[in-house]
């Protein structure tokens, strides 16, 4: 593979100093480029795009072209891991993503193994297809749902606003829920492995949906198989650090706790003060975000507003990444991205200046 000409963003994660903050943004090859649009009408559904080493290399890099980006990030999506284990992954226009086979029934858990990483053979070929269109551009970011995150959906068979089933299943019969997330939790495990072996030179667990969870509950269901993942991963590949980042949506509460599981990095939501955030827990990690996604719908002058705030919040040194605090929103304007973008290179370097 070739030489990292810009490492920022890997060296933020791991708080060694740099000369800007860096910034990448969750979802950022996504709907709200025309371009992607083209592609995935060029490969026929979602699903083909996903499917497709090639395609899935022009998607990644679309955005790259567009901004001044400092990581790219593996187009994929979450569910294929569940795809894997036989669940059936479908999209339907207007719905979104459904399982024909949810996990609902016992015999239905009872059966559920880690599926064999060949089933994923398509993102790891991709992974590699994209390191080296990269040619060294930039850093390239991993990623898989958390074992929770993957549960939801595989208990629910589709998105949910309550998770009435997966609830249902964790209060009833938690010992049923407690195999699906020790059998998800082996799967990312191997998932991301894998995925680092091919190439991704960072990786991101998305605990999405770990917010909805009582404070309880995220110790039981959740933190317990995030720390199974973190422990079981690979971390170094050409020779340097491989850093990790876990980002709970809704989690803010729980940082402290996030914070000891070994991880390199935590990402944060826009609900998170972020220099309170950097108190309790900025020796041990660094912090990625965490800029309110409709924030962009804004004009230049309050995103670059937004971007300064965000910036004092976390304040001088190293140990962040700038993000969005959850994935883009598919209506916004890519100028605004590109406002955003340049603002954090142009403002950061007085925060980083020796």
């Amino acid at each position: 593979m070739a030489v990292l000409h810009n490492d920022t963003f890997l060296r933020a994660l791991l708080k060694q100093p740099v000369e800007y903050t860096p910034v990448w943004l969750m979802r950022q090859a996504g709907r709200y480029l025309p371009e992607y649009r083209e592609t995935r009408a060029k490969a026929g559904s979602f699903l083909a795009l996903c499917h497709n080493p090639e395609l899935s290399t022009e998607v990644t890099l679309q955005p790259l072209e567009r901004f001044a980006l400092d990581a790219a990030i593996l187009f994929s999506d979450i569910l294929t891991v569940p795809d894997a284990m036989g669940l059936g992954l479908h999209f339907v226009e207007g719905e979104g993503p459904k399982f024909t086979h949810p996990l609902q029934h016992e015999n239905d858990v009872t059966r559920l193994q880690v599926p064999d990483m060949n089933r994923l053979r398509y993102v790891f070929d991709a992974v590699h297809s994209i390191r080296k269109a990269l040619n060294g551009r930039v850093p390239l970011i991993g990623f898989s749902g958390s074992p929770f995150t993957l549960a939801c959906y595989m208990v629910e068979g589709q998105g949910s606003r309550d998770f009435r089933l997966l609830k249902t299943m964790l209060y009833q019969r938690p010992q049923l829920l407690h195999r699906i997330l020790d059998i998800n939790a082996q799967t990312v495990t191997a998932y991301l492995n894998e995925q680092i072996a091919a190439g991704a030179q960072a990786v991101q667990i998305f605990d999405t949906w770990g917010g909805v969870l009582s404070d309880k509950a995220f110790q039981e269901f959740d933190l317990r198989y995030l720390q199974q993942v973190v422990s079981g991963l690979q971390r170094e590949a050409d020779g340097r650090r491989v850093p990790v980042i876990i980002f709970t949506k809704g989690g803010g509460q729980w940082l402290e706790q996030l914070a000891a599981l070994g991880a390199d990095a935590l990402g944060v939501d826009w609900t998170v003060n972020l220099q309170q955030a950097r108190q309790l827990v900025g020796q041990q990690v660094a912090l990625q975000g965490n800029l309110d996604p409709l924030a962009l719908f804004g004009d230049s002058e309050s995103i670059t507003a937004e971007v300064k705030r965000l910036l004092a919040a976390y304040g001088a040194g190293s140990g962040h990444v700038f993000n969005l605090g959850h994935g883009i929103n598919q209506y916004t304007n890519p100028e605004m991205v590109k406002c955003a973008v340049d603002a954090v290179h142009r403002i950061s370097t007085e925060y980083h200046q020796n």
